[in-house]
Formats: C-alpha cells, structure tokens, sequence
C-alpha cells in the first residue's frame, strides 16, 4: 500500500470518528425527551417549561389583574402593561416600546424591509401576521364564527365589530357631543362634522367632501355611472341608498310609522316631514322675510317670490312657472285633462281646488 493511500485512510477514519463523537455530542446534549412529542431537551428544566405546552399549565400569576402565564419571562413583559416601562428604543425615532418584538416590528417602518412574501402573488409584507390575513384572500378561509348569526368572517377584527351589531356596544363617544359609536371609523368621520374639515376635493367641479365614499359618489355625477339595477324594472341608480327606496315601489313596503297616527311611509325623510304636521315644526326660514316652512322645498319654492325665478317652462306656449305643480296645473289648458272627478254627479276638473268649491254645491257647505 502506497505512503499516499494510508494517509488518506487515516483521514477518512479521523473525519468518522470526529462525526460519531460530534453526533454523540449532540444526543448526549439533548438527553431529556418529551413522551408527549418526542421532543428533546438539554436540560430537565428546559423539559419541565416545555410540558406546560402539553399540559396547559401557567404557574405565573399577575397581582395586578390575576392573569396567568406559562413562562416568567412572559410575565415579566406582561407586568409592562401595568407599569408602563417602555426599555425598547427605536434609535431612529426615539419611540418606545414594552417588547423587543414590537420595536423590531416598527424598525421595518423605517428599513422598509418586508421579510414574509405571498406564494401566490408575490406581495411582500412586513408582518408574518399581516401575510397570514392577507393569504386569506386566496384561500377564501374564514375561521372567525358568530355564534348569534353563524355568519364567518376572515379575520378577527371584522368579527369584533361585527358582534356589537347584536350586543349594541358603542365604545367609541364623541367628547363634543357624547353621541357613540360602535366603530371607531364612523366616530373619526362624525368628528368632521364639529371640524368642518372636508379632506376629499372632487378634481373636476372643486366640491369637497368630508368622507370618501361621499366623493365616490359624487363622481358618478361626472361620469354618469349607475352601477346599481333594478331588477324588476331595469332602472339604474348612482347610489345603492337609492336602489333600495326603489325597491319599496315594487315591494310596497312602507317600514317607517308614524307614532302618533300609525301612518306608514316607504323613505325615512317622508317620515319626518309628515311628524311636523303633528309638532307644527317650521325649522326652514326664508332670510328675506323671517317667514317659516316646514319642508325644505317649500322654503326653495318659495324663494323664488323674492328672486323671480321662474324654472318650469311650458313648452307649448314658453310661459314660466316658479313651481312645478303650477306648471302640471297650466299643461292642463293644453291637454284638456281632468283627472278630479266628483263622486256625487261624475263631474271632471282640471284642478283640484275646482273639485272642492264644486263638491259644496251638493253638500250645502
């Protein structure tokens, strides 16, 4: 045997007794097993904390509010909660944090680093738990159950919300006006109200409106989109509000009544103007005359007496009205229409009023 080949033979066996002994090492590091998960420990200690996952065990409890945890050091970051110690400094901002894991979170803010990537569609994220929601969206998963409704949703936030529709929970108030509210969205956009701040500008008239979804559809202005149908009769509508007062003609449905006569109305707003002929409210004032309405059409029509604005034009004879049922009465003359008709002798009229001053001949009134 050449000089050569007994060298490289005594390398090989060095090298497999070097891996043996590292091997033995390593088994001999890791010698406490877990008979629940085959799992192996270096130390008996390391193995105790482990079985608590199995075990469910949380020795570890809070003074402050009595709640319970698994390891001491998740105590310890838990105790921040009601000490309000904040070690964790972002270098780059000065801010604070109560865990490492949350100031490693936010340095991403600042690096940019998005370190977890969508396999479908290659969108990065800078939060494992923000992939996680966003992988949703792919998989059409929905873990998140009510248990009043049974209706699933995809991530818990959206399930949180969606159970104050049953509890009635509004946790969210108003300091100037006190009125609450059950998302915190819908109290930062009531806010604007007490602004007046109106951050969305229509670029193509200047309008400004205080929430999005108010510039949205004011666009459809512009553009002319209607992207809600009937479908009974195929009538489209720019607003989804709109579509559904619609429906009511089909439908019907009249849900709003009045309290004090049980009169039924199919759109909230004729509601409310039919209360104020029980309450005698007029809050429209015209600013010309101090003179009150009740309606806010009435106010605008009635404008007019001081503007001498005349809209409505017939365009059979160019003669202009200030209103628009002046104009149905005067298309009349043109038609020869009499749609009020008298019960006692079948006399038509054009107007009503014609009927009324008519019906008295029979009744002696």
């Amino acid at each position: 045997m050449s000089t050569t080949s007994s060298v490289q033979g005594l390398d090989d066996v060095r090298r497999k007794v070097k891996r043996d002994s590292s091997v033995r090492s390593v088994r001999k590091e890791k010698r406490y097993r877990c008979e629940e998960c085959s799992g192996h420990f270096g130390l008996m200690d390391a193995l105790k904390t482990h079985m608590r996952t199995h075990t469910g065990e949380k020795p570890y409890k809070c003074e402050e509010c009595s709640k319970q945890f698994s390891l001491f050091h998740h105590l310890k970051t838990h105790m921040r909660t009601h000490t309000g110690e904040k070690p964790y400094k972002c270098m780059e901002c000065r801010r604070q944090f109560s865990q490492l894991s949350a100031k490693n979170k936010h340095m991403r803010t600042h690096t940019g680093e998005k370190p977890y990537k969508c396999m479908e569609c290659r969108r990065q994220f800078s939060q494992l738990s923000a992939k996680n929601k966003h992988m949703r969206t792919h998989t059409g998963e929905k873990p998140y159950k009510c248990m009043e409704c049974r209706r699933q949703f995809s991530q818990l936030s959206a399930k949180n919300k969606h159970m104050r529709t049953h509890t009635g929970e509004k946790p969210y108030r108003c300091e100037e006006c006190s009125r609450q509210f059950c998302q915190l969205s819908n109290l930062k956009t009531h806010m604007l109200t007490h602004t007046g701040e109106k951050p969305y500008k229509c670029e193509e008239c200047s309008k400004q409106f205080s929430r999005r979804d108010s510039l949205e559809k004011h666009m459809r202005s512009h553009t002319g989109e209607k992207p809600y149908t009937c479908e009974e009769c195929s009538r489209q509508f720019i607003q989804l509000g709109n579509l559904k007062r619609h429906m009511r003609t089909h439908t019907g449905e009249k849900p709003y009544r009045c309290e004090e006569c049980s009169k039924q109305f199919s759109q909230l707003g004729a509601l409310k103007r039919h209360i104020r002929t029980h309450t005698k409210e007029k809050p429209y004032r015209c600013e010309e005359c101090s003179k009150q309405f009740s309606h806010l059409d009435s106010l605008k029509t009635h404008m007019r007496t001081h503007t001498g604005e005349n809209p409505y034009k017939c365009e059979e004879c160019s003669r202009e009205f200030s209103n628009l049922s002046n104009l149905n009465k005067h298309i009349r003359t043109h038609t020869g229409e009499k749609p009020y008709k008298c019960g006692e002798c079948s006399t038509q009229f054009s107007q009503l009023s014609n009927l009324k001053s008519h019906t008295r001949t029979h009744t002696g009134e």
